[in-house]
């Protein structure tokens, strides 16, 4: 029955928000943001808890006030991309706006590959349709099977409308399938800031322990693919904002296993700068560090997400699983 529900409710936002014109799609979006974040859910009180580290001298207020602006981001997030496929291509390429953005194109010039690590900020899934359109560059992303079937589908066909591949996560096939894309030079864009799984690799983030991903690190060690962060922010134009990062450096020395997780922090480091300088666009409303989880959670890397649903592991915009 929730099942059934999740579904129903997305096939509403998907079939009723697209239709609406950009000023009231903007407008219902702040006021379920407000209405929410009034009511203090533990999805709003985890985002607070979460912007703590990041802002770590906040009073009460100021932390109030990030969670708010917060909330607006996150559902201005879910408004554009429940009507992205009714865009023109000009008003995608117009939407959004990337600096060194050199990175990227000498970096696909290589012919070795790229892959893009981003977290949860903004809107991934319009910088994503900006790298198929702008740039008309094609890449592929992980999907996670979600329950029921019918909302994977439609997730799945969502961002293949968009012009990305989609590869579904399943076991290990995925991680040979983007091997495959970058060696014969293509992209591949992962989100890339949560893994609580056993196999997440640990990370110092603003202090605290947590895991993340290891497969943009291993994927760019076994191809000889660039690895390049990034990071998303709005301000209060229309058009969101983008930095493309240097490419993080490979270790010359050490197991693979050392030298992904020198990488995978590397890639922590730049994540951490990107949200500190825009904390209101970090979706992040689930449980994050370790100190957070139960000692079993930590240990096993079983934590359930808390709080409001974010947006589906492995089908963001030039992203992918948190676990590739």
């Amino acid at each position: 029955m929730n099942e059934r529900l999740t579904d129903t409710l997305y096939a509403a936002g998907w079939g009723a928000v697209k239709r609406l014109p950009e000023p009231a799609a903007t407008a219902l979006g702040r006021g379920i943001a407000d209405t929410v974040w009034r009511r203090r859910g533990k999805g709003v009180l985890r985002l607070e808890a979460n912007l703590a580290r990041v802002v770590p001298d906040a009073s009460p207020q100021r932390l109030a006030e990030l969670s708010r602006a917060g909330m607006r981001s996150y559902l201005r997030y879910w408004m554009e991309s429940f009507r992205l496929p009714t865009w023109s291509k000009q008003r995608v390429r117009d939407g959004f706006t990337a600096e060194g953005l050199h990175h990227l194109t000498e970096g696909l010039a290589r012919g070795k590959g790229v892959v893009l690590a981003l977290p949860h900020m903004a809107n991934w899934d319009l910088a994503g349709a900006w790298v198929t359109t702008k740039l008309e560059v094609p890449f592929t992303t992980v999907a996670e099977r979600l329950k029921p079937e019918s909302l994977y589908d439609r997730f799945v066909a969502y961002r293949e409308g968009l012009g990305m591949e989609v590869v579904p996560h399943t076991g290990g096939s995925a991680f040979g399938a983007l091997a495959r894309r970058l060696r014969a030079g293509g992209l591949v864009c992962l989100v890339a800031e949560r893994d609580l799984s056993a196999t997440g690799i640990e990370v110092d983030f603003f202090g605290e322990r947590t895991r993340m991903p290891p497969g943009p690190a291993l994927l760019a060690l076994q191809t000889g693919a660039l690895l390049l962060p990034a990071t998303l922010w709005y301000d209060d134009s229309p058009v969101m904002h983008g930095r493309i990062h240097p490419a993080v450096e490979v270790p010359a020395e050490g197991t693979r296993a050392v030298r992904a997780a020198a990488m995978t922090q590397a890639v922590a480091d730049v994540f951490a700068l990107g949200i500190a300088e825009h904390p209101q666009d970090w979706h992040m409303l689930q449980r994050l560090w370790l100190s957070d989880l139960t000692p079993r959670e930590a240990r096993d890397g079983t934590a359930p997400p808390a709080g409001s649903p974010a947006p589906p592991s492995g089908t963001t915009g030039p992203a992918g699983s948190e676990t590739a």
